[in-house]
């Protein structure tokens, strides 16, 4: 006969989107969007740019920003802003995290 085991209380599955859920900072409130933006923090927009100031994570989406938003202008890497790099490494503090789910 099969089936007589006892179940696992946790399976790894639960257990990975568990941390995943406490560790991964999911933007919500003021907080979040300061992050998003990336201001001050070192939140996830990386870069800006030079003309309308937009933010992007990495330079793939600010090439895909600026030959739709700029299509007259040449794209040139060089000329976008690295926030992350304008931001003092001292006051540069980690993105917040959420937290458990239970208190």
């Amino acid at each position: 006969m099969t089936g007589k085991a006892k179940p696992k209380k946790h399976t790894a599955k639960e257990l990975a989107a568990k941390a995943d859920a406490a560790l991964t900072n999911r933007g919500g409130g003021v907080a979040g969007k300061v992050d998003r933006l990336g201001l001050d923090k070192g939140g996830h927009a990386k870069y800006a740019c030079q003309i309308c100031k937009a933010t992007a994570p990495d330079t793939k989406s600010m090439q895909i920003h600026w030959e739709a938003k700029h299509p007259k202008l040449p794209w040139d890497p060089e000329k976008i802003i690295d926030q992350h790099a304008a931001i003092d490494a001292a006051n540069k503090a980690k993105p917040g995290i959420r937290g458990s789910i239970k208190k």
